[in-house]
């Protein structure tokens, strides 16, 4: 069902870096996102009798898929609320999958509301995009896998967005490896969870970025006090930083990559000294939509592009 995706070596990210530096997969993983370990792991731990009456989400593209395949493979039904605005590839992929999806305005706070309301109304399984024990212990799987693929792994950096997918990730790592440094990354023009995690509580923020898979106006409550306690430090970059790591992913080591997958290699970009000891860096999705597709490929034509290794 889940995939332990592999690790792979980045030459290019370790001649910047002058460390080893590994590229984790899980834009290889089923459905091309981290999403499906949560959502997996939220249906498989649920009551089968409250499963049994149908799964409910909200999501900007990637959980979403990875509730869809979840359900299908447990034979219930799935109902999916995105924004009015979320990416026609990924709405497509969740329609393939077997799951109906409701679009609502007012962004993905309006969905998870819609999402609430049709669970209590109908007594379905809400799977939380983030904010949920098992979902996050779900994407923790990665950080056990990194600890066992990696030799000497010291530094790993992971995109954020509403803090599920780096919550599990240091608090699996934590159970391992006190020695490993765990370092969030977040868009500069969607950064809720880099001001909540520095000023220790919630502070809710417009988010604007092509990174939709990790534009969330508000951390998570759950997800906010794991980082407090577990994650070593929380950067932001800029949207030029975004779109050079995808160029670099595809040119240099062949991985496509939407703009969310690519946060923690646009921090090496701009900060190598991030990067201490043998490095992990999570390619957290690859939906890319043919648009961005299409620029990351012209921009990889012209003075952005990296000779490969």
């Amino acid at each position: 069902m889940l995939r332990r995706t592999r690790v792979t070596p980045s030459a290019h990210l370790s001649r910047l870096t002058g460390v080893p530096v590994w590229l984790k997969c899980e834009n290889e993983q089923r459905t091309a996102s981290f999403k499906l370990r949560g959502a997996f792991a939220r249906l498989a731990l649920a009551d089968p009798a409250v499963r049994a009456r149908g799964v409910v989400a909200a999501s900007a593209g990637n959980h979403a898929q990875g509730v869809a395949y979840a359900a299908a493979h447990f034979g219930v039904p799935a109902t999916i609320f995105v924004p009015a605005d979320a990416s026609p590839v990924k709405v497509a992929r969740t329609r393939r999958l077997g799951a109906r999806v409701e679009h609502v305005h007012g962004g993905i706070d309006a969905a998870l509301l819609a999402a609430e309301a049709t669970a209590r109304g109908h007594g379905g399984l809400l799977v939380h995009p983030f904010d949920d024990p098992t979902v996050i212990a779900g994407q923790g799987t990665i950080g056990l896998e990194l600890t066992e693929q990696i030799p000497g792994l010291r530094t790993v950096l992971v995109g954020i967005g509403g803090g599920g997918l780096i919550s599990g990730i240091a608090a699996a790592i934590r159970q391992r490896r006190r020695d490993v440094r765990v370092i969030g990354v977040q868009a500069a023009g969607a950064p809720a969870f880099a001001l909540s995690w520095r000023a220790g509580r919630p502070v809710r923020v417009p988010a604007a970025t092509i990174a939709d898979g990790i534009a969330v106006r508000a951390p998570g409550t759950l997800t906010l006090a794991l980082a407090t306690a577990l994650v070593d430090d929380v950067i932001t970059v800029d949207e030029d930083a975004l779109w050079e790591a995808m160029v670099a992913l595809l040119c240099a080591d062949g991985q496509t990559v939407e703009p969310a997958g690519a946060a923690g290699t646009a921090a090496l970009l701009r900060h190598p000294e991030l990067a201490q000891g043998p490095t992990a860096v999570v390619l957290s999705g690859g939906n890319i939509d043919p648009v961005t597709a299409g620029r990351v490929r012209a921009l990889a034509a012209g003075p952005l592009g990296i000779p490969a290794a």
